[in-house]
């Protein structure tokens, strides 16, 4: 696995922060907690993007708005959306 230096949350300055509170504001509260944590507590693919937080925010705020409940889809079929991109992109998450 490749190493990728982050920034736990502990560490991190207002504008990562904010990245983070943003991006997570957008997602159902089902996500509020990580499957599997990395040791500051956080998403480990949150984590890997902590050096450059306006990507960090850019990129987990668009699934947000793809799950929003105001979009014409039930929220099942916006899961079966992410599983089979997921199958599709050979991912574990």
């Amino acid at each position: 696995m490749t190493w990728i230096r982050t920034i736990p949350l502990a560490q991190a300055e207002e504008k990562l922060l904010k990245a983070i509170e943003g991006e997570k504001s957008l997602y159902p509260k089902e996500y509020a907690l990580p499957v599997h944590p990395d040791p500051s507590g956080g998403s480990s693919i949150v984590g890997s993007h902590t050096l450059i937080p306006e990507a960090l925010y850019h990129a987990f705020s668009t699934f947000g708005v793809l799950m929003s409940p105001e979009l014409p889809l039930r929220r099942r079929q916006h899961e079966m959306i992410a599983t089979m991109v997921s199958v599709t992109n050979r991912c574990v998450y």
